[in-house]
This record gives structure tokens, sequence and C-alpha cells, in this order.
């Protein structure tokens, strides 16, 4: 599983009839996109360190002819990636 600044994580609930969860990947931990993720989630707009398990996915979203992904995050103190929220 590889991210990057922007994506979206979706985390399907294993109980049937229980909503997903999803939120964006604000900040990476390592330069190749691996977990973990900083994910501010949609349904609650906190901040989380999310190591993904088998349930989740990535949404790779699409960004208009002519701009280019985020790049690469800032280094926060301990050379952590975080976004630039």
């Amino acid at each position: 599983m590889k991210a990057h600044i922007g994506d979206q994580l979706v985390v399907e609930s294993p109980t049937t009839g229980a909503m997903r969860r999803d939120g964006e990947i604000i900040g990476l931990h390592h330069e190749d996109g691996t977990p973990p993720y900083d994910v501010r989630w949609s349904d609650t707009n906190h901040v989380s360190t999310v190591y993904p398990g088998p349930d989740a996915h990535i949404r790779h979203l699409e960004h208009p002819a002519g701009t280019t992904r985020p790049g690469p995050a800032r280094t926060k103190a301990g050379g952590r990636k975080t976004g630039t929220a």
C-alpha cells in the first residue's frame, strides 16, 4: 500500500450495516508512501496516525490536466513528513 499527500484512506467496516470511514492523508512517515499515515478523518476532522489494516484501501485522487500531485511534504522534527494543512 502506497499513498501520496492528498489521497484518501478508506476503511471498510467489517460489521454488516456499519458505516465505512474515510479521511484525507495529510502526512507521510516514509518517503516511499508506505504506512503509517497521518489522516484527517472526514467524520470528525480529528487527525490520527494510522497503520491501515486489511479492510483499508487508498483512493488515489486524480488531478486536473496541467497540475501535479502535492509535492514532498515538509519535514518536522524527528524526520517525520507532514502535509501543509
